[in-house]
């Protein structure tokens, strides 16, 4: 009876941290989806809604690691259980990164002015959807176990890096024509940089979900293939 109870408590701590982390997951993506909004559009009110609920996020990440320590030093736990554990501890922390990096520009959406001179913030929208497409399909991935949809998200780091490449070089040179955008082209790589980091962010957290999913690193799967 005693194992049955520690059994179940176990599942609920599981139950609680999985939903812990969509939880941080969810307001990261609205994070992302809003600070763009409030490029786009010049909207202080919007940017400043954003800077307030990281404060949720990082709040949750503090939840989450008290709970995954408990668990990890009450429940012992073992093979696959711990590698979830582990798992969800360390994309708590990506997760925080990610909001933080949404933050950023939600704060350089309060800094950069004449928005319609700039032919490169055409291209930052689109840069963020397939960066905030793949923190939503990490999440699904985490959520299902799926490693293949892991391999996906990790696969389309690439578009995010060339996007950021096009967008760099032409805020440089609509910078050099136009001295007086400086300022806000500054901010506007900032803000390119940044997405293109919550891409690299959420590659880090697809190859830890394929882990906890197959106890293999991506690395070592590539290997293995290649052997074959």
């Amino acid at each position: 009876m005693a194992q049955e109870h520690t059994v179940k408590a176990f599942d609920e701590d599981i139950t609680r941290l999985r939903g812990l982390i969509a939880e941080m997951g969810g307001l990261v993506e609205l994070a992302i989806e809003e600070a763009m909004a409030a490029l786009v559009r010049g909207s202080e009110s919007l940017a400043d809604a954003v800077i307030a609920r990281d404060k949720r996020i990082d709040a949750l990440e503090m939840e989450v690691d008290k709970l995954a320590v408990r668990v990890i030093a009450l429940r012992a736990p073992m093979a696959d259980d711990l590698r979830e554990v582990i798992g969800a501890l360390k994309i708590a922390g990506v997760l925080e990164r990610i909001g933080d990096y949404a933050k950023n520009i939600a704060r350089s959406a309060k800094r950069v002015e004449n928005r319609k001179r700039f032919e490169p913030l055409t291209l930052i929208p689109a840069m963020a959807e397939i960066a905030g497409g793949m923190v939503h399909d990490v999440m699904t991935a985490f959520a299902a176990r799926d490693p293949q949809l892991a391999i996906d998200v990790v696969t389309r780091d690439a578009k995010v890096d060339a996007f950021y490449d096009s967008i760099f070089r032409n805020l440089l040179t609509h910078m050099m024509e136009h001295p007086g955008s400086i300022t806000s082209g500054a901010e506007l790589m900032l803000v390119a940089r940044n997405i293109e980091r919550i891409g690299d962010h959420a590659t880090n957290v697809a190859e830890m979900v394929h882990y906890a999913a197959t106890g293999l690193y991506l690395t070592d799967r590539d290997e293995r293939q290649s052997a074959g």
